[in-house]
């Protein structure tokens, strides 16, 4: 956001930035487990995969309200960053199981 820290279309912006990633990563999980099918190891090991769905969800959010509060949508910045901060292990264990 550089020298116009709290503007909301520099943070609208960067949440735009943060989007576009999320949506790919879920884009690609989902051509993969197509790809594999629908029973696959890594299909059973994502299982709801909330993290991967509320992500963009949750960005789109902010992207909005950056031009009502600012400081809300860093907040939500902060708080997808601190969501995928903590290690999931699910893939990780299904590998080990199986």
């Amino acid at each position: 956001m550089g020298e116009n820290p709290l503007a909301p279309v520099p943070t609208a912006v960067y949440g735009a930035v943060l989007l576009m990633p999320a949506i790919a990563y879920y884009l690609l999980q989902k051509a993969i487990v197509q790809k594999q099918g629908a029973h696959s190891l890594l299909a059973s090991a994502l299982g709801a995969d909330i993290k991967g769905k509320i992500s963009p969800v949750l960005y789109a959010t902010a992207v909005v309200l950056a031009f009502v509060s600012p400081w809300l949508s860093i907040l939500i910045y902060v708080l997808v960053a601190v969501m995928w901060l903590i290690p999931d292990r699910r893939i990780e264990n299904a590998l080990r199981e199986s």
